[in-house]
């Protein structure tokens, strides 16, 4: 297959076809490296205690596989999945894998394995592709995956679109196409990490009659919002160098980062981004952690919104590519599984709806807290206000106004509040920073805030997702070498002030929300008015430490970022920044940190 120019590109859903959709070249197999395999469709029987891995766990059952099978879909494009099912057994139920990072082989499936990142070798089978389910595990309590390239990626046909009506369609198509094999019981799951679970939203919006039950497993709903403009400043290196920089295919790939800069606001291409999850009726396993810089917010939104009554979430306190490949973990899925895709009365609907972790820094975090809801009914809206005069946050407004800056060309200046803690606390829920400041000069400025714990003597406390890497990073803390990506110290949040307009109906008291409809530029020596969303955190508070709240004219916090996986340094994110920021606090300016704090009784 040759790439095709945008105009050969296949008929739009409906929804897309009052829309401009920009493409730039794709990045084609043969850059591939480790090598994608080459297209080789057939039958495979993986035996019974074969080994598919160094160090890996033996095959428990006979697995048959099915390898490039096509799919046609609705608008005549072909893709191409591997069907893995229990040899010699009858219909099965599936569950559905739908990835743009190569179902076997490739960078990805490669390089950014679970091994590598503290899961046992044991464990895997070596067969599972990234963020994905191991066959080994699945076929032997009797259930096909179905993995597929995603259009425009691998060998499927195609140009890749990223997210939206083409991409929710197509899942549906796959669904649907998977139910009537012979092989399968007409009963079809999804599972998956980052954008396999994003794509579980796209295609459960769609509401096929064949999907069975979902399991999102750390997803973004808000490509938009949650990744490239996060409040309102575009960050768009995480998306162009380290995923489309190693995605692979035959076609084109659609042009979010130019879209964005030529369609910067709120309209018909960002929405359709985002699916109708209100729609989404079937039964849902959802699962967040506070630690993931991508997903937590939109997923625990997304959690919140759907319509399903049968959801249940589940807050972790590791990381994605580590708790998916957890036993007990699994164990657990498989139960929901069992329960909506084989109809099996195990008791499923007695999990609690809603299970937590909370973040000890160091300590042993507690996990699995039972709860009726998200946010757990119990955290209350806390307001900390901010104390220029003193560096303070306090409880009680402050009596007199003050003023605190920084300089925006000095990369190491920040405005610093701090709270002595007084009483045993959890932090369960996100964070809003209302904030009243100025600009000495230009028409706009990008603020960025963080919030992190430390001792009294100011030792900071943070929280290592990868359980096996605990006694690596004590010792890069000991040597002070520690960077922002090796650990996690709490929550963070960011605005550009001419994107300050909120969305009234979708705000809350703890998660505004940006209208993005709209720029308001800022006049100099003019205070405005804003609200900094911080994302969802768990900790838990105690008596003598110190909850630290920076606020800073670029991405702060205690600690430097991180260098890229090349071992260059990181890409600095570019603001509109100019001269002084001032920030006012008191009873004039009320300055707000308002938490979701939780009493320890």
């Amino acid at each position: 297959m040759t790439a095709r120019t945008p105009a050969e590109h296949a008929g739009p859903p409906e929804s897309e076809k009052q829309m401009t959709v920009l493409y730039r070249p794709g990045n084609p197999l043969s850059l591939s490296e480790p090598p994608i395999p080459e297209f080789s469709p057939g039958t495979r029987l993986l035996p019974a205690a074969s080994v598919h891995a160094e160090g890996a766990r033996p095959l428990p059952v006979d697995i048959e596989v099915f390898d490039d099978v096509s799919l046609a879909l609705r608008d005549g494009t072909t893709l191409y999945a591997d069907v893995y099912r229990p040899a010699g057994a009858g219909p099965v139920p599936a569950i559905l894998l739908y990835t743009i990072y190569s179902k076997r082989g490739g960078y990805w499936n490669t390089n950014v394995n679970a091994t590598r990142f503290g899961v046992p070798a044991h464990q895997l089978s070596g067969l599972q592709p990234f963020e994905a389910l191991d066959p080994a595990e699945w076929c032997q309590h009797g259930y096909a995956l179905v993995v597929v390239d995603a259009r425009g990626t691998g060998h499927s046909g195609g140009d890749f679109r990223f997210l939206g009506s083409t991409t929710a369609e197509d899942v549906a198509d796959i669904v649907e196409w998977t139910a009537t094999q012979t092989w399968c019981t007409g009963k079809v799951g999804m599972a998956g990490n980052s954008y396999l679970a994003m794509a579980q939203w796209a295609g459960a919006a769609e509401r096929p009659p064949h999907l069975a039950a979902i399991a999102p497993w750390e997803g973004t709903t808000d490509v938009f919002r949650d990744i490239l403009m996060r409040g309102g400043i575009p960050d768009l290196a995480f998306h162009d160098a380290d995923i489309v920089g190693h995605l692979y295919g035959n076609g084109l790939f659609e042009d979010l980062t130019g879209t964005l800069l030529s369609n910067p606001h709120e309209g018909p291409y960002w929405a359709d981004k985002r699916p109708e999850l209100e729609s989404i009726e079937v039964p849902a396993y959802v699962v967040a952690s506070w630690t993931n810089s991508l997903h937590t917010r939109s997923t625990l939104r997304a959690y919140e919104r759907l319509g399903s009554g049968q959801k249940w979430l589940r807050i972790h306190n590791t990381h994605e590519w580590v708790d998916i490949a957890d036993p007990d973990r699994l164990t657990d899925l498989r139960r929901f599984f069992d329960r909506y895709l084989k109809d099996e009365p195990n008791a499923w609907e007695t999990t609690p709806r809603v299970r937590y972790s909370i973040l000890e820094l160091e300590d042993r975090d507690l996990v699995d807290i039972p709860a009726l809801s998200y946010p757990p009914v119990d955290a209350t809206a806390t307001p900390l206000h901010l104390d220029a005069n003193a560096g303070s946050l306090v409880r009680a407004l402050p009596a007199e106004n003050g003023t605190v800056g920084y300089n925006t060309a000095d990369p190491t200046a920040v405005a610093r509040f701090v709270w002595p803690v007084d009483v045993e606390c959890m932090l369960v829920g996100p964070l809003n920073l209302h904030l009243r400041a100025e600009t000495s000069e230009g028409d706009d400025l990008d603020l960025f805030a963080s919030v992190y714990v430390t001792d009294a003597d100011g030792t900071l406390r943070f929280h290592v997702p990868y359980p096996a890497q605990q006694e690596a990073v004590a010792a890069l803390a000991r040597d002070g070498l520690l960077t922002a990506s090796d650990v996690y110290v709490g929550p963070n949040g960011r605005i550009r002030a001419s994107r300050r307009a909120l969305d009234p109906r979708r705000s809350t008291p703890l998660a505004p929300y940006l209208a993005h409809d709209r720029d308001e530029p800022v006049s100099p020596h003019e205070p405005v008015d804003l609200e900094i969303g911080l994302w969802p955190t768990g900790i838990h508070l105690r008596p003598g430490q110190r909850l630290v709240l920076e606020i800073a004219g670029r991405p702060g916090g205690p600690l430097p970022p991180s260098p890229t996986v090349t071992g260059l340094p990181a890409p600095e994110i570019p603001t509109r920044n100019a001269g002084r920021h001032t920030i006012h606090t008191g009873p004039h300016a009320g300055s707000t940190l308002h938490l979701p704090l939780v009493a320890v009784r």
